[in-house]
């Protein structure tokens, strides 16, 4: 099992290997907003990595770790959109043919994106039908490589180097994060910033931040084993609507003491705003449930240096317009 458990170094290769393809991100700061909560906050905004989200981190990362012949037969991948994206570009710089399994009711943009990149979609209906059972039939029957979008090593590892970044980037300003939070759906992302962060800043406290109705990983942590949700609720995160914390990344999350921090849709849109008004910077709600929990105090952030990923900017042209009216 070990040979499917990411750590530090596998982190680290993951940045080497990404060196030149992946984006390096800036870490923002908005000094009307820290005067406003009383601490250092900056946003590491991962809506300009390429595909707009930190899963061409991960996506490039699996890809090029696979055999010539798993290249050869192609990859299959499973997503709500920014997975999917990162799969698709990744694969097209590789010369790899890629599947894409999406939900039908993924906003349009992230449907389009995917196509763009050259990637095959199909689709089906998250709320009746499992993702798990179709892509499953489907790479057997295709011979495709499944990457799982956060249950895999090589996925989490590329994840992982925003912690990296993170760590370097407030170094250069002689800063170390108190605490750092980041969207949470299976894990994938917060697991592998756990990695870098547990090891350059082990004083650093880690936090998932989840809707409401989909803090599955909040309880998990909380009662110390994997719980799932209901499944009979919608959100405007559909990026990190995912039925429970995942096989592999709960265990790191659990090991670094992790807790969970839960926002109002109300929220989400509040902190979509903040982010466009204080940062300039255009974040898709999924992406902005870290930012939302420090707006909305949802843990102690007085005199502190916070740190919110914001881990996605693909978000329907109206709904954003939406938003910005909406108070």
């Amino acid at each position: 099992m070990s040979e499917f458990i990411p750590t530090f170094a596998t982190v680290c290769n993951a940045a080497e290997t990404l060196k030149g393809h992946a984006a390096k991100t800036p870490l923002l700061e908005a000094p009307a907003l820290n005067e406003l909560l009383g601490c250092r906050l900056f946003l590491k905004a991962e809506m300009l990595q390429k595909t707009g989200s930190f899963k061409f981190r991960g996506a490039f990362n699996a890809i090029s770790k696979l055999t010539e012949m798993q290249k050869e037969n192609g990859v299959f991948a499973y997503s709500s959109g920014n997975h999917a994206q990162g799969i698709a570009l990744a694969a097209k710089m590789m010369g790899v043919n890629a599947t894409i399994l999406m939900p039908e009711d993924t906003p349009a943009i992230k449907i389009e994106n995917t196509k763009g990149y050259g990637a095959k979609v199909l689709n089906y209906d998250r709320y009746t039908e499992s993702r798990e059972e179709i892509g499953e039939a489907i790479c057997r029957k295709e011979n495709l490589t499944l990457i799982k979008p956060y249950d895999n090593k090589n996925v989490i590892s590329g994840q992982g180097t925003v912690g990296l970044e993170i760590i370097a980037q407030l170094a250069e300003l002689g800063l170390k994060a108190d605490c750092i939070a980041a969207p949470c759906g299976g894990g994938g992302l917060l697991s592998g910033i756990s990695l870098a962060v547990g090891t350059n800043s082990p004083s650093t406290e880690i936090f998932a931040a989840e809707p409401e109705h989909f803090d599955d990983t909040a309880r998990s942590l909380a009662s110390g084993e994997r719980v799932g949700n209901t499944g009979d609720h919608k959100s405007l995160c559909d990026a990190i609507m995912t039925p429970m914390p995942g096989e592999i990344t709960f265990p790191i999350l659990s090991a670094i003491k992790a807790r969970g921090l839960v926002v109002t849709e109300s929220e989400v849109a509040e902190a979509v705003r903040a982010a466009y008004h204080h940062f300039k910077i255009i974040i898709e709600p999924g992406g902005a449930v870290a930012l939302a929990a420090f707006l909305s105090r949802k843990t102690e952030i007085k005199g502190k240096v916070i740190v919110a990923v914001g881990s996605g900017g693909n978000i329907d042209p109206a709904l954003f317009a939406r938003l910005l009216q909406s108070k």
